[in-house]
């Protein structure tokens, strides 16, 4: 899905001609960058080429400088697989025991089963995308954070705001505007 998503924001905005025409190696660097590939984040065409395209003009270096960039990459590399293995994992155990018998589980043990698995949800989604941003950081590219602490969230807005961002952004930018957003009157505004 990351994959497609990143192709309909690049053809949709090649038609609608808000974007210039890339170089051969440019599209195939963008549409196969490996890190972000399978879990995300999405990536605007818009954010990762000029990235590669300073990578290929020498304006930006891929070795050498303080090396700060390895340090970061690998800092957010095993703050994603920390994620995955030892929170994501460890719910999903309690969640997949509790989903064997639903039909034992009394209403707590139900709601501890549901919340173990929204807690596996987020941490194995969100830890695969630290441990994306952490391999493009290694080749000193910078990807948008996809999760911003949502379940700190005071409102179901806040929520969506902070899940998912680039789905969330992906959505507004070629579905939600292109319908007409919030500006045709209330129905239309609710239909969208």
């Amino acid at each position: 899905s990351f994959f497609t998503f990143q192709q309909i924001s690049f053809v949709a905005d090649r038609i609608m001609r808000k974007t210039e025409h890339y170089r051969m190696l440019d599209y195939i660097n963008y549409v196969s960058f490996f890190p972000q590939l399978v879990a995300g984040p999405i990536v605007n065409h818009r954010d990762l080429v000029p990235q590669f395209q300073a990578i290929g003009t020498g304006e930006r270096k891929v070795g050498g400088g303080s090396g700060e960039h390895i340090l970061t990459g690998i800092r957010l590399f095993v703050l994603g697989m920390a994620k995955k293995v030892l929170l994501a994992d460890k719910f999903g155990i309690l969640a997949d025991a509790g989903y064997l018998d639903v039909a034992s589980l009394d209403a707590p043990a139900a709601f501890l089963v549901m919340l173990c698995y929204t807690f596996q949800i987020y941490f194995d989604f969100s830890g695969y995308c630290d441990m994306a941003l952490g391999i493009a950081k290694l080749f000193r590219i910078d990807l948008p954070r996809n999760f911003d602490a949502p379940y700190r969230s005071c409102s179901v807005k806040e929520f969506w705001n902070r899940w998912h961002m680039t789905l969330n952004a992906f959505f507004t930018q070629y579905v939600y505007i292109p319908l007409g957003g919030s500006r045709r009157g209330l129905l239309q505004k609710l239909r969208n």
